[in-house]
């Protein structure tokens, strides 16, 4: 018997000498010693809130910390005033209340509606710079959602990296790099936010979750940032795309097709950085891949498969969207036949609507269309 296993069984059999010489009268042992476990948990829990409330606090120090930081440098290095005005007319008042703001307050009722933003997002996936949010004075704790002042100290920080890097006020950035880590555990926070709603959303959606992929988007699309973000979050990543998955292929409500529309959108949002577009377009491809060789098994869909039959079209409209960008950049995500699931696909795709046209028409059209688009990926390389 080693010491330390001599120390552990020691101390266990002193604990219970303790207890049962501490046990009052009217209380038998094993309650006594409940109760204690009862008491120490609670205090436990508290401890772990209390814990966890510095840490959210800490967080929201180094985001003031580090903006402020970057609008020194901005200030230092050039009047901002033009450069803002030029970026958007009329807005100098909200993107110098920007400026003033470390990120804690994000307006309600002026955000984007969720098509325009996932729109926007659509045809460019960084946006250079981020429109100016206007800032309602308020405590965080007011914000219907906790994670508005991460997403806001995002949003900040963001607009004042594309100002240090345009123009006049174009600043080297590299002495900012071991604050990035602020940056990375705000997107983590995010990112645990996201898949904790889309686990159970609740329809009609706030702009809000529109505007938080859009946000991430931006980030990773960003060479600096890109590296720091998916070295802490990469995991977290693959989970969020794994759960907007889920709720389009899970949805079986009477308006599952609005909710399916806005979680695809949000796909679409994502994997419109190369950095991330690879992975989606192979995991929904796993997906229609899996449930082809399904309806191969079948003449007709059942009325067990009725409802993953519509909810799998919502995925090709996804992959459309994703290889039409892919086309339109030159393969810049690096798409190809050599990805396992793309391969897969290609090898059976003429045999496969051949086999099916005649059960499953709409279902082969749209395997024929993403056929076509595949193989532009591969001439485009």
């Amino acid at each position: 018997m080693d010491d330390q296993t001599w120390y552990l069984r020691t101390s266990k059999v002193a604990l219970a000498l303790a207890i049962i010489r501490s046990t009052p009268a009217d209380t038998s042992s094993r309650e006594y010693t409940e109760h204690l476990a009862k008491v120490v948990s609670e205090q436990e829990s508290t401890w772990k809130s209390k814990v966890q409330a510095l840490e959210a606090e800490v967080l929201q120090l180094r985001h003031t910390l580090l903006l402020s930081r970057m609008r020194a440098g901005v200030f230092k290095n050039g009047d901002p005033s033009s450069q803002l005005q030029a970026q958007e007319p009329g807005s100098s008042d909200n993107t110098l209340s920007l400026l003033e703001d470390s990120g804690c307050d994000l307006s309600n009722e002026q955000r984007s509606e969720p098509s325009e933003v996932a729109q926007h997002s659509v045809e460019s996936c960084t946006r250079t710079p981020f429109l100016p949010l206007p800032i309602v004075k308020r405590h965080c704790g007011t914000l219907e959602n906790p994670l508005s002042s991460h997403m806001q100290f995002l949003q900040h920080f963001l607009e004042l990296k594309n100002l240090k890097e345009s123009g006049s006020l174009k600043t080297d950035l590299s002495h900012f790099e071991n604050d990035f880590s602020t940056v990375s555990d705000s997107v983590f926070q995010l990112l645990d936010g996201l898949i904790t709603f889309y686990r159970k959303p609740k329809f009609p959606f706030s702009s809000f979750w529109a505007e938080a992929v859009n946000t991430l988007a931006g980030l990773i699309s960003d060479y600096n940032l890109s590296n720091h973000i998916l070295k802490k979050c990469s995991k977290k990543l693959e989970e969020f795309e794994k759960t907007l998955l889920q709720v389009i292929l899970r949805s079986n409500h009477i308006n599952r097709f609005q909710v399916q529309h806005y979680v695809s959108q949000n796909l679409v949002t994502l994997g419109s950085c190369s950095l991330l577009r690879k992975s989606i377009i192979s995991l929904l491809l796993s997906e229609v891949n899996s449930f082809t060789d399904v309806l191969g098994t079948i003449n007709q869909v059942q009325a067990s498969y009725v409802t993953h039959y519509e909810n799998i079209l919502s995925l090709f409209w996804v992959l459309e969207q994703l290889l039409q960008k892919e086309n339109k950049e030159g393969s810049a995500s690096g798409v190809g036949h050599d990805d396992q699931e793309i391969k897969k696909f290609l090898q059976k795709h003429d045999e496969t609507i051949f086999q099916l046209s005649d059960a499953f028409p709409l279902f082969t059209f749209y395997l024929w269309r993403l056929g076509i688009l595949l193989n532009s990926v591969e001439t485009v390389e």
